[in-house]
C-alpha cells in the first residue's frame, strides 16, 4: 500500500471512530421525534423543509434508521411532500457515504477483505442497476454497510445511486403514509403499508430467486459448453491416431 493510501486509511478509521463518539454525544436518535417536527420543522416552509433534509441526510449517512426520516417527514408534511423529502433525504445520505467509503476507504478495504470485496464486484458486476434494485426491495439487510461495501467495490457510481434512490421509494412510501396521518382509517392505511410492504419484499425476493436461477443456468451452460469442447478434441485425437 502507498503512503497515500496508509494515510486515507489512517483517516478512514479515525473518522468511523470520531462519528461513532459523535453521534454518541449528540443523541441524534433521541432528539428526532413528532415534539421536534412540531416545535421546529413544521411551521418554517421551506426553511424548516431544508433542514429536515439536512439533519436526515446526516442521521441516514452516519448508518441510523431512514424509516424514521421517512415518517416524521410524512408525519410533518404530509405523503405527499413527505415523501419527496425523505427520498431525497435517503439518497443524500446514501451518496455521502458512497463517496466517503469510495474516496478514503477503498485501498485499505480491499487489501484487508479482498475475498469479500470480490463477491460483492461479481454479485454487482453483470448489472449494476438491476442488482443495486434488487438489494434495496430485500426488506432485510443494513443500508449503510451496502453504502459502504458498494463504495470500496468497483461499481460505477451513477447505476448505484439511480438504482438506489428507485429502490428506496416503496419503503419510503410506506413510512410517509403511517407518518402523514392522511384522512383514512387508522386500520386502513396500516393495512395499506404493510400490503405495499410485502409487496416489496415479494418483488425483492422475486427477483433475487431470478438471479440465482439464471447464474445456475449459466454455470450449467458453461460447463456444458466445455464438456463438449472436451468431447470435440478427443475425437479429434482420437482420428490422429
Amino acid at each position: 500500500m502507498s503512503a497515500r493510501g496508509l494515510l486515507r486509511g489512517l483517516i478512514f478509521l479515525a473518522s468511523l471512530v470520531g462519528i461513532g463518539f459523535l453521534i454518541q454525544a449528540m443523541q441524534l436518535d433521541l432528539f428526532l421525534d413528532k415534539a421536534w417536527i412540531d416545535s421546529d420543522i413544521r411551521d418554517r416552509g421551506l426553511r424548516g423543509e431544508f433542514i429536515l433534509v439536512c439533519i436526515g441526510t446526516v442521521f441516514i449517512a452516519v448508518g441510523l434508521p431512514r424509516q424514521v426520516i421517512s415518517f416524521l417527514a410524512g408525519y410533518g408534511f404530509g405523503f405527499n411532500a413527505g415523501l419527496i423529502i425523505a427520498l431525497t433525504a435517503t439518497t443524500l445520505g446514501c451518496i455521502t457515504t458512497f463517496f466517503y467509503a469510495r474516496f478514503l476507504g477503498r485501498e485499505l478495504v480491499e487489501r484487508k477483505f479482498p475475498v469479500k470485496i470480490r463477491r460483492i464486484d461479481n454479485f454487482l458486476a453483470d448489472n449494476p442497476f438491476a442488482m443495486t434494485l434488487l438489494i434495496r426491495f430485500l426488506p432485510a439487510g443494513s443500508n449503510l454497510l451496502t453504502n459502504l461495501a458498494a463504495g470500496v467495490s468497483k461499481v460505477g457510481a451513477f447505476p448505484f445511486i439511480i438504482g438506489s434512490g428507485l429502490g428506496f421509494i416503496p419503503q419510503t412510501a410506506v413510512f410517509a403514509l403511517v407518518g402523514s396521518g392522511i384522512s383514512v382509517d387508522p386500520i386502513w392505511r396500516i393495512s395499506l403499508s404493510v400490503a405495499l410492504f410485502l409487496v416489496c419484499g415479494g418483488l425483492g425476493i422475486h427477483l433475487y430467486r431470478r438471479y440465482r436461477r439464471g447464474k445456475r443456468l449459466n454455470g450449467e451452460n458453461g460447463n456444458g459448453s466445455d464438456t463438449a469442447q472436451l468431447e470435440g478434441r478427443a475425437k479429434t485425437t482420437t482420428k490422429g491416431c
